[in-house]
């Protein structure tokens, strides 16, 4: 099994990479200032300038949507791929071989390690194989009429590239699982399930098998449905290196093959919804995979269409579902999106529903479809009884928490305005209970602005301006707050002159103090360019003063309480006091 990507070669592979160059050739850039500009790819605004792609930094960033990262976090987020597909992608275009480092890293992370590129072909062929059982198994002939009597023709069952999955305990391991290696790979994968003891053993068998693909059409998972009336009904691939049901959408990739822009998306809760909607030209439609609609959905949705509708069981549970899928979207709201509700009457599902009334009547349903304004106060006014002050009160209570969430744009204050209304309050009473609306593309302003912010903040933009500066032993001394992250930066800078901001962030990938990072690379700190060196230096001594200062402090400190100082300790105070002089 292969190991890990060294860090040196994925610094290189980005140092060797034009952002500009690379993005352009995804999104038309233009030349603006000494950056570069374009309508943001992640969201669907209108502004043409809100999307900055900086040379000198090898760094992007939205001031809309709040997306920012080097060349890697383009292509994980513009592909939909992940963080090693992302380096092969880079590595196939610059045409150079990915190294693996073979040891130093332990066995804990070796094995652990899966290799992608053999999983995908794996998962590829294993979805061949069902397809050939559909038609060549014993049960064929059973599981054709069943998708008949589904309505399905085989026309749509080809293009969904559904398949069947044999009924005994090992069709797939005894086809595929032809080496420990293989039958390893079959168990990471989701395929296989092992025993406790030794061996392993089919997870799916006897099922109708649905292939999920990733935006890049590579199978990464399976939907399984029974034929009769067993329970699970539908058994999903686990969680895998290939497959997170939260991030993934039965379909997607089927609606981009089908449209070149994508007006809508039709959001529905299982497989055979998907394939009967396709069936009868409602060919827009995805499926959320056995779980809720998160907020990585609904990012992964607004990045390819403008408009969104869900579509539910009207029943409580449907209800439920529904009002989680809005609170998730409530943050990626923007201008110029919309997201709608539609709910079928009980014991009706889509593909019920369009099998009976067929597609123009969905549709009507669909046009129907309650926007996300509209069914909010529903669901909060089913909640109160307006004909009370306190009734009031409880509705401003459920209310603006959810405002809050809202960024800060037109609809958002149309949301404002209807909940004035409702409260019969003026707009200064509401604005002084509502926060203000957070701002992903800078850090906000409410925070306390500190030095040590500052530090890191230049020193991100800037890192060049740390070359060549020594080692400062005393940073690991004092505690001071983000100290340490500050230093571990330095570390990184002071050896390396050519080094970029996107190249520095990619070392705190997937770390806790990410997130920050990328904020602070892209804080307005207001410090004018040409000082910034300054700045920075002075900053440092300042760290270093304190850090003299306290120590002078705590032993004089403890001579004042009549704590007799060692000789060691009355040797420091005076080479301290000496060099308090020289500053």
């Amino acid at each position: 099994m292969a190991g890990r990507i060294p860090r040196n070669f994925i610094d290189d592979l980005i140092a060797r990479t034009d952002i500009v160059d690379f993005i352009d050739s995804r999104v038309k850039l233009k030349k603006q200032g000494k950056d570069y500009r374009a309508c943001c790819p992640f969201h669907n605004g209108n502004n043409n300038s809100s999307f900055s792609v900086s040379s000198d930094k090898q760094f992007y960033h939205c001031f809309n949507c709040g997306v920012s990262g080097n060349v890697l976090s383009f292509i994980m987020e513009y592909d939909g791929i992940e963080f090693v597909d992302a380096i092969e992608t880079l590595a196939e275009q610059l045409s150079i071989e990915v190294p693996r480092e073979e040891s130093g890293f332990g066995k804990a992370h070796q094995s652990s390690y899966v290799d992608r590129k053999d999983l995908y072909q794996l998962m590829a062929d294993i979805a061949v194989f069902y397809q050939q059982q559909l038609r060549t198994h014993k049960n064929s002939q059973q599981v054709i009429n069943y998708l008949k009597g589904r309505g399905l023709s085989g026309q749509t069952v080809k293009h969904f590239k559904i398949g069947y999955a044999p009924d005994g305990w090992n069709e797939v391991r005894k086809r595929f699982a032809v080496s420990a290696d293989l039958e390893k790979q079959l168990i990471e994968a989701g395929m296989l399930i092992s025993k406790e003891k030794s061996g392993s053993y089919d997870r799916f068998r006897d099922r109708l098998m649905f292939p999920i693909h990733d935006r890049r059409g590579r199978v990464i998972g399976f939907g399984g449905r029974v034929l009769g009336d067993n329970e699970p009904k539908y058994l999903n691939s686990p969680e895998t290196p290939l497959f997170h049901k939260g991030k993934e959408l039965y379909g997607l990739y089927q609606v981009k093959q089908a449209y070149k822009e994508i007006k809508r998306v039709l959001v529905v809760e299982g497989y055979m919804d998907v394939v009967a909607l396709g069936q009868f030209g409602i060919d827009y439609a995805v499926a959320s995979l056995g779980t809720s609609t998160t907020p990585e959905h609904i990012q992964q949705l607004f990045r390819h269409t403008s408009e969104v509708i869900c579509c539910f069981d009207g029943d409580k549970a449907g209800k439920a579902a529904a009002w989680r899928a809005l609170e998730n979207a409530l943050p990626y709201i923007q201008d110029g999106r919309t997201l709608r509700f539609m709910f079928l009457a009980d014991g009706e599902d889509p593909d019920s529903y369009v099998q009976k009334e067929g597609k123009e009547a969905f549709e009507k349903l669909i046009e129907q479809a309650l926007p996300l304004s509209d069914f909010l106060f529903q669901h909060l006014l089913n909640q109160v009884d307006m004909s009370t002050a306190d009734s009031k009160a409880k509705l401003a209570q459920l209310a603006i928490p959810l405002m809050s969430k809202l960024p800060d744009t037109v609809f958002r204050q149309m949301m404002e305005g209807r909940l004035i209304a409702l409260l019969g309050i003026e707009k200064e009473g509401l604005n002084k209970l509502l926060p203000a609306a957070a701002s992903n593309s800078r850090i906000d302003k409410r925070q306390k602005v500190t030095p040590m912010r500052l530090a890191i903040s230049v020193l991100l933009q800037h890192p060049n301006i740390a070359y060549g500066l020594p080692e400062f032993p005393e940073f690991k001394e004092m505690t001071l707050p983000g100290l340490s992250l500050l230093n571990s930066l330095l570390e990184i800078c002071r050896t390396t002159p050519t080094i970029t901001t996107g190249q520095l962030l990619e070392h705190w990938r997937e770390k806790p103090e990410s997130s920050q990072l990328n904020k602070l690379a892209v804080w307005q700190n207001d410090i004018k360019e040409d000082y910034y060196e300054a700045f920075f230096l002075d900053t440092l001594e300042n760290f270093l003063n304190f850090h003299l200062t306290s120590k002078i402090e705590f032993l004089k400190q403890k001579s004042r309480l009549g704590q007799a100082l060692t000789s060691a300790e009355t040797q420091q105070l005076a080479l301290l006091l000496a060099e308090q002089k020289q500053h």
